[in-house]
């Protein structure tokens, strides 16, 4: 135990002499590295004042003399005495030049110290409120807008409104094709529902002198009844109404001393409205052209009437002044003519005139139905074409062979076997029943998907332009416009129709209506020819030509 604890104590012993000595040898080095750099420092000082005072005395004392300490030498004459030394005193460096301070991103920390700072929060809930502020005034601006707006609100339309009628003749048709039946004009209601045709009035169905009473009679002239009824189920199949033509028959048959018929009507109404008729059109020059007559008539016609399947009676026109009727819902349609019967084809200028009349004398009291009525020239008849799909009203075109399906396949055919050395005349004709499919096809499909077209208010639009005319020409009557205008406006849609009548070439005059935008697009022509945008103050309209153009923006006549 004795050796075990000498042995022990020496270790400790050895240990803390080991850590005196390391003690000691770092504290020799830490003043041998002072003395470096105090030796650096003095050399550099000495270095520095040799630069200043490169020519100063050689007998000046040096900055180490007398100095005895580290690494000083003794100057030559001098004691190294304390008292008679001179110790050279330290000189602090230049600073060296700091380098560029380089730009640094903001941290995270620092950014939300700067957002969150009094004058940027300030100016955030600024933008904010402005925000908000602007939004409210615009919603406001719009809501004020929608409010001031016109807001045209029309009643739904009746099928009769909408429709377009052709009047075709029966009897015209059976001879025709040489068969003697309506087969052909069955095999043409899928075509003619196609070109937009809604309502069929048939004529020729019944002989004038013979009462539509006698059914008998019918069966006699078309050898047999089943073939009207077998057309009237292909109409119905192809989506076309039909509307029999009663104009100058005597539907009230003989009468007696008191003046009342023994006979009544409501028998055969009541079987051709079974055979699915939607309606009956008669003349305001016959006898059932009364309000006993048609009041009768209505109490029939609710029996087979619905919402979606009304019966309609239409009077035709044929005196100047329709007869009133106290009650007017009576009488669902009356069909005008534009132009009046004449046993000769009307003139340029008679046809101007009246159009003209029809347009300044129009009645709302009952819809009306347009049809053409009078001779015109070919040359006309597209503009005519145009006018009636264009006024207010349903239009009743008439039988034309250049839309009539048999004809065009005949052409067809004929053209197939002509020979290449022969006129094009077949050409030519094949050329014009083209355009006329098309032209009437564009103007049905127009009314049907326009608003403005097919109950849009009217405008007469008078065209004031220049005309050449003689001293001596006072008391004539004034020439009709060449140009003839009206525009049909629905909201802010607004279709101009211009018609130029005359055989010469006419350009709209600038300030013929200022407020009218300038530019639209062109929906139809009678040449099919004009396509896209336009301008009116560079149109030049073409001999006996229509023009139907949308305009979008709204001016003072609508």
């Amino acid at each position: 135990m004795c050796c075990e604890g000498v042995v022990r104590s020496l270790k400790y012993s050895i240990l803390d002499r080991t850590a005196q000595l390391g003690t000691l040898v770092d504290k020799g080095k830490e003043e041998r590295r002072r003395g470096k750099e105090e030796n650096h420092l003095r050399r550099r000082a000495r270095n520095l004042r040799q630069k200043i005072h490169p020519a100063a005395s050689p007998d000046r004392m040096p900055l180490n003399a007398g100095d005895t300490g580290y690494d000083s030498v003794p100057g030559p004459g001098l004691s190294a005495s304390v008292g008679a030394s001179e110790s050279s005193p330290l000189l602090i460096p230049e600073p060296e030049p700091e380098h560029a301070h380089r730009w640094q991103p903001l941290s995270r920390v620092e950014l939300e110290m700067v957002a969150g700072g009094p004058g940027w929060r300030k100016v955030r809930c600024y933008l904010v409120l402005l925000f908000w502020l602007s939004w409210l005034a615009l919603l406001a601006t719009s809501i004020a807008i929608i409010m001031m707006s016109p807001r045209p609100v029309a009643e739904p339309l009746r099928w009769w409104q909408k429709t377009v009628f052709y009047q075709t003749d029966l009897l015209m048709e059976a001879q025709t094709e040489g068969t003697g039946d309506v087969s052909a004009l069955c095999e043409q209601l899928p075509y003619l529902r196609s070109m937009g045709i809604g309502t069929l009035i048939l004529e020729g169905l019944f002989v004038k002198d013979v009462s539509p009473l006698n059914l008998t009679a019918v069966a006699e002239r078309f050898k047999t009844l089943a073939q009207i009824q077998h057309l009237l189920a292909e109409c119905n199949k192809a989506g076309l109404k039909v509307v029999l033509d009663f104009c100058g028959l005597n539907l009230l048959g003989p009468q007696d001393a008191e003046g009342t018929s023994n006979l009544s009507a409501t028998h055969a109404l009541r079987f051709w409205l079974e055979q699915g008729v939607a309606g009956f059109a008669i003349c305001d020059t016959d006898a059932a052209c009364s309000e006993k007559t048609l009041t009768e008539w209505r109490g029939v016609f609710k029996e087979f009437s619905s919402q979606e399947e009304e019966r309609i009676v239409v009077v035709k026109q044929k005196q100047d002044v329709l007869l009133p009727l106290n009650n007017v819902t009576l009488v669902d349609v009356v069909m005008r003519s534009i132009l009046p019967s004449s046993p000769h084809f009307l003139s340029a200028k008679e046809v101007a005139v009246a159009i003209e009349t029809r347009l300044q004398t129009r009645k709302e009291d009952i819809w009306p139905s347009w049809t053409v009525g009078g001779k015109a020239s070919q040359n006309l008849k597209k503009l005519l074409l145009v006018l009636m799909m264009t006024l207010p009203g349903s239009p009743t075109v008439q039988y034309d062979k250049d839309i009539d399906q048999t004809q065009n396949v005949s052409l067809d055919t004929s053209s197939s076997h002509r020979v290449t050395n022969g006129s094009d005349t077949h050409t030519d004709t094949e050329k014009t029943k083209r355009l006329a499919v098309a032209l009437f096809t564009s103007l049905s499909r127009s009314r049907a998907r326009e608003e403005a077209l097919l109950y849009g208010s009217f405008t007469f639009l008078p065209f004031n332009s220049t005309t050449n005319s003689s001293s001596n020409s006072t008391l004539a009557s004034p020439s009709p416009p060449p140009i003839l205008a009206f525009l049909r406006s629905w909201g802010c849609v607004h279709f101009l129709i211009l018609l130029n009548v005359g055989p010469g070439f006419h350009a709209l005059d600038p300030a013929w209506a200022p407020s009218l935008p300038v530019a639209g697009v062109f929906v139809s022509s009678t040449g099919m020819d004009r396509l896209g945008s336009m301008a009116l103050n560079t149109l030049v309209l073409q001999p006996h030509e229509a023009i139907v153009i949308k305009l979008f923006e709204t001016g003072s006549y609508s």
